[in-house]
C-alpha cells in the first residue's frame, strides 16, 4: 500500500515537472535586460546562416556557442538602435520605403508572375504535341475584321463535316505547312506563341480547337493530331549516304546502291560503328562511330527526327530519306525531363523571351482596376502643346507649372507630371525622345505601371509573411550599418605617424619577391622563330627583331617587354628567370601552342619594402585593427548596460526536436 503511495506521489511530482518545463520552441539561449532570445529564434536564425536546417542539425555545439554570442550582440545592437530612435529618423524610413518599392516590385513580379508561369511552363515540357494549323495571314495594313470574317468561314466549314486538311491546301497562307495538311511537327512548351501554345495545349487529341487563335502572325484555326510524354533529348548516331558522288554531281541511283550495300552487312551482322567508318558519308560524324551527340526535338531535319525519337535505345532505323541523302539511325541513349530545380533558369530566360510581357500587362492592368487609376487628359493635353522642342531627359521649360499638375491618380493619390517626366526621362527606352504623342503614351503606360507596382509594393509587407521578414532583415541591416558608422567608421583615425610604427614595428612582414625584367620574341610556327633566332646570331638587335615579328598580341610596339615583374607571376617569367646575365637570350622552345625566345633584362633579389611600398598593406591592416578596437569598446559598452547571460547549455538541444 505504501509503495503504491509513492508511486503514485512520484508520478504527480514528474507530470507537475513536465507540465512546468518550457515547450523545446520556448527554452531562453540567452537574455539581457528584459529581452529574451528563445530556442525557436536562435534556430531560425542558425538556419538561415549556415544556409538550411540540414547543415545546422549536424554542425558541432562551439559553432553554435559562437553564433549565439554573435547574435546576441546583433539584438543588443538593434535595442540600441531603438533607444537612439532609429526608426523615427527621417533619411533611414526613405532609404527603407525606396528599398520597399523597389524591391516589392521585383517581388511581386517573382512571385505572382515569373514562379507561377516558369512552374506551369515546367509541367507543360513534360509533354509534346503534334500540331497543324490553317493560318490567314496578316500584314501590315491588314483588315483585322475582315481576316477574322474569313477565317471564321474556314472554321465553320469545318465545323460543319469539311474536310480540315483539304481546307489547308487550299487556302492557308502557310507555305511551308500547308503541303502537309498544315502539319508543324512536334512542339513542346516555350516554343511557340503563347496564345497559339494555350490553344494547342488544351485541345483533346485529334480535333479542332473551336476558337479562333489570333497571334502576330494573324489568325489560326488548330488541331492536334499526337499527344505523347516528352524525351528531353536523345543520343543516336547514323550512316550518311549522299546523293552527290565523289566528283560533287548529283547521283541518286548510286547512292540507293551503296545504301543496299550498307543494309546488306548490317543484315549479314557487321557491326554498325564498322560500316559507318567504311561507307559513311557525313564527315562530321564518321571517325567517331556516326556519333550525333545529344540533340533535342526539331534540331534535325523532320523526317530524321520523326524516325530517331521513335526508336528505342539500340534500336536500328530502316532507311531515311532527307534532303541530305539516305540515313540508318541507331538510338543509343535517351536523356529523361530534368529536375525542377535544373531547368529553373533556363525556363525562366524562355518566359521572359516569350509571354512575360504579355503577363506583365494582365498583372499591371490588374492594379489599374484595383487603385482605380485615372489619367488626366487636361494635363496630358497642356503637356503636349507646351513642350515644343522638349525632350525626356531634359528639364521642362514650364517645370514649375507642371510640378503642380496631377498626370494621374491611383489609391486617392495624385502623381504630379513633372515627377513622371524625371521618371520617363530616366527609361534608356524614351530618354532623349521628343514629346509628342507617340511617344507619350507607351512612355506614360509603361511608367505610370511601374509606379503602381512600387505603390502595391509599399502594403505587400502587410500581405506577405515572407516580404515582411525580408524587409525586416533588410531594415535591421541599415540600423547596423548605421551604429557601425557612428561607432566604428566616424571614430576611426589613422594617421600616418600610426602608420609607420607600424611598420617600423613589423618591417619583417613586408618583402619585396624576387622580381626579373624580360623581353620575348613570339612566333606560332617553329620555322619563324627558327629563323629570328638565326638573325640574333649574325648579329641583329634582340629589340629590333621582337620589335618587327613578335606575335604576342599588344606586345610588338613594346617590342616584347614585359617590363618588371615578380618572378613567380607566370610560366614565362620562370622561364626567363632560368637566364643568368642581363642581355643573354635563350633558345627558342616551346610555349603553349607557340614558340618563343626570352631576353633578360634585369633581375632583382628579394628585399624588405620601404614604408612607401608598404603603406598600402599597412594601411589597410592598422585600420582592421582600429576597427575590431573601436568594434570591441561598443560591444562592452552594451554589455556593460545590458547584461548579457548565456545559457550555453541548453544549445545541446538545439535542432533535436523532430
Amino acid at each position: 500500500m505504501r509503495s503504491r503511495f509513492l508511486f503514485i506521489i512520484f508520478g504527480l511530482v514528474s507530470f507537475i515537472f513536465s507540465s512546468c518545463s518550457p515547450e523545446h520552441s520556448e527554452i531562453v539561449v540567452s537574455k539581457f535586460g528584459d529581452t529574451e532570445i528563445t530556442m525557436k529564434e536562435f534556430e531560425e536564425a542558425y538556419a538561415k546562416n549556415v544556409g538550411g536546417i540540414e547543415q545546422a542539425k549536424v554542425d558541432s555545439l562551439p559553432k553554435l556557442q559562437n553564433f549565439l554570442d554573435l547574435y546576441t550582440n546583433f539584438k543588443m545592437k538593434l535595442r540600441d538602435a531603438s533607444v537612439r530612435g532609429f526608426e523615427n529618423n527621417e533619411s533611414l524610413s526613405a532609404e527603407l520605403l525606396d528599398y520597399q518599392r523597389k524591391v516589392g516590385s521585383s517581388y511581386i513580379l517573382e512571385k505572382q508572375v515569373v514562379e507561377p508561369a516558369v512552374e506551369k511552363l515546367y509541367e507543360r515540357r513534360k509533354e509534346e504535341i503534334r500540331v497543324s494549323h490553317l493560318m490567314v495571314r496578316a500584314t501590315a495594313g491588314s483588315n483585322i475584321d475582315s481576316l477574322r470574317q474569313v477565317a471564321q468561314i474556314y472554321l465553320d466549314s469545318i465545323k460543319n463535316g469539311a474536310d480540315y486538311e483539304t481546307l489547308v491546301k487550299r487556302h492557308s497562307d502557310d507555305n511551308f505547312s500547308k503541303t502537309s495538311g498544315g502539319d508543324i511537327f512536334y512542339v513542346t512548351g516555350g516554343q511557340l506563341p503563347w496564345e497559339f501554345e494555350d490553344a494547342a495545349y488544351n485541345t483533346p487529341l485529334g480535333q479542332v480547337n473551336p476558337e479562333l487563335v489570333q497571334t502576330k502572325f494573324g489568325f489560326h484555326i488548330i488541331k492536334v493530331t499526337d499527344r505523347k510524354p516528352r524525351i528531353a533529348k536523345i543520343k543516336a548516331s547514323h550512316i550518311l549516304i549522299s546523293y552527290q558522288n565523289s566528283e560533287g554531281k548529283i547521283d541518286s541511283a548510286a547512292a540507293k546502291l551503296k545504301m543496299d550495300t550498307v543494309l546488306a552487312k548490317l543484315s549479314a551482322g557487321e557491326s554498325f560503328e564498322d560500316i559507318v567508318k567504311q561507307y559513311s558519308m557525313d564527315p562530321g560524324s564518321k571517325d567517331k562511330g556516326g556519333d550525333l551527340g545529344f540533340f533535342e526535338r526539331r534540331m534535325m531535319v523532320k523526317e530524321f527526327d520523326e524516325v530517331a525519337f521513335n526508336l528505342e535505345i539500340g534500336q536500328v532505323s530502316n532507311v531515311v530519306k532527307t534532303n541530305f541523302g539516305y540515313h540508318i539511325i541507331k538510338c543509343t541513349d535517351k536523356q529523361p525531363i530534368p529536375p525542377f530545380e535544373s531547368e529553373k533558369e533556363n525556363l525562366k530566360k524562355v518566359y521572359r523571351q516569350g509571354r512575360f510581357n504579355d503577363d506583365n500587362n494582365i498583372l499591371i492592368d490588374s492594379l489599374r482596376s484595383k487603385y482605380s487609376y485615372q489619367q488626366n487628359q487636361q494635363t496630358i493635353d497642356f503637356l503636349l502643346t507646351n513642350s515644343d522642342g522638349f525632350h525626356f531627359g531634359e528639364e521642362h521649360p514650364k517645370k514649375d507649372e507642371i510640378s503642380a499638375m496631377t498626370l494621374f491618380s491611383a489609391g486617392g493619390k495624385n502623381f504630379n507630371a513633372l515627377d513622371v517626366l524625371q521618371r520617363i526621362g530616366q527609361d534608356k527606352e524614351f530618354a532623349s525622345k521628343e514629346l509628342k504623342s507617340e511617344a507619350f503614351e507607351p512612355a506614360l503606360k509603361k511608367i505610370s505601371g511601374e509606379m503602381l507596382l512600387e505603390e502595391d509594393a509599399l502594403n505587400l509587407d502587410k500581405r506577405d509573411p515572407q516580404f515582411a521578414s525580408l524587409m525586416k532583415d533588410y531594415r535591421d541591416g541599415i540600423f547596423i550599418f548605421k551604429l557601425q558608422e557612428e561607432e566604428v567608421w566616424n571614430k576611426l583615425s589613422v594617421d600616418s605617424t600610426k602608420l609607420y610604427n607600424y611598420w617600423g614595428e613589423n618591417k619583417s612582414n613586408y618583402v619585396m619577391p624576387d622580381k626579373i625584367s624580360f623581353s620575348e620574341i613570339y612566333s606560332a610556327k617553329d620555322s619563324l622563330i627558327n629563323h629570328y633566332y638565326s638573325l640574333l646570331q649574325f648579329g641583329e638587335n634582340f629589340d629590333s627583331v621582337a620589335f618587327k615579328y613578335t606575335e604576342r598580341p599588344g606586345f610588338k610596339i613594346k617590342a616584347g617587354n614585359y617590363g618588371l615583374v615578380d618572378v613567380a607571376s607566370s610560366v614565362l617569367s620562370r622561364e626567363a628567370n632560368k637566364l643568368k646575365t642581363p642581355g643573354e637570350y635563350s633558345a627558342p622552345f616551346k610555349n603553349g601552342a607557340g614558340y618563343s625566345i626570352f631576353k633578360l633584362n634585369s633581375k632583382e633579389a628579394t628585399r624588405l619594402k620601404t614604408f612607401e611600398e608598404a603603406k598600402p598593406e599597412v594601411s589597410g591592416i592598422v585600420q582592421e585593427m582600429e576597427s575590431k578596437k573601436l568594434e570591441n569598446e561598443y560591444i562592452n559598452g552594451l554589455k556593460n548596460t545590458y547584461s548579457p547571460q548565456y545559457f550555453y547549455e541548453e544549445l545541446q538541444k538545439a535542432f533535436k526536436q523532430e
